[in-house]
């Protein structure tokens, strides 16, 4: 039959030693990490993440230019580019642009477009085709995740930090155990230490 006493190391007992105590501290500060503090720092990373993509968005609408293109041909070697959320492939593209008439270069466009069709491109300052900037959904997405991610690396942490104080509390418990078996074994075993 197994008698189980919930809070033995709070209380005075001549069986409690002092890393009993420190133990006991230990289960309340990582009780109280876990439950405010990981999630806590979750937030204020989510918080950072999310202005943080919602700047970078800004600078990059600024910087890029959306032009709607219609594609004429395809780039040789036609080897699909993963941009973003979906596959792209680079083709020539021809538009008109009021101040320097018609164009033409090679853009990004999605995976299966044909000869033919109009589609949004988009390129920087220097005319290089680009990806189009991020949408609030994947702002939103690198939010959570950069959230979820430091939540729970702040959960391990803490955790592995009370494993190891487990290890040394365990550690100096048998010590003590050892030098009060040092001092009572001779007692019992009528031998002299």
């Amino acid at each position: 039959m197994r008698t189980r006493v919930r809070g033995w190391r709070w209380r005075r007992n001549p069986l409690r030693r002092r890393s009993d105590v420190v133990e006991a501290w230990t289960v309340l500060a990582v009780t109280v990490l876990l439950a405010l503090g990981a999630p806590l720092a979750g937030a204020v990373a989510a918080w950072w993440a999310h202005q943080d993509a919602r700047s970078t968005v800004a600078e990059q609408r600024a910087e890029r230019q959306r032009v709607r293109a219609e594609v004429v041909g395809r780039s040789p070697g036609g080897v699909p580019l993963q941009g973003g959320r979906e596959y792209t492939y680079r083709a020539t593209v021809r538009w008109s642009d009021p101040e320097d008439g018609v164009r033409t270069a090679v853009a990004r466009v999605p995976a299966g477009t044909a000869r033919g069709e109009t589609v949004d491109v988009w390129f920087d300052g220097r005319g290089r085709s680009v990806p189009p900037p991020p949408d609030a959904n994947a702002v939103w997405q690198h939010t959570v995740a950069m959230g979820v991610s430091t939540a729970g690396m702040a959960a391990a942490v803490v955790l592995i930090g009370h494993t190891l104080v487990r290890r040394a509390a365990l550690r100096h418990r048998l010590a003590e155990w050892e030098q009060a078996w040092a001092r009572t074994e001779p007692e019992w075993t009528r031998r002299r230490a």
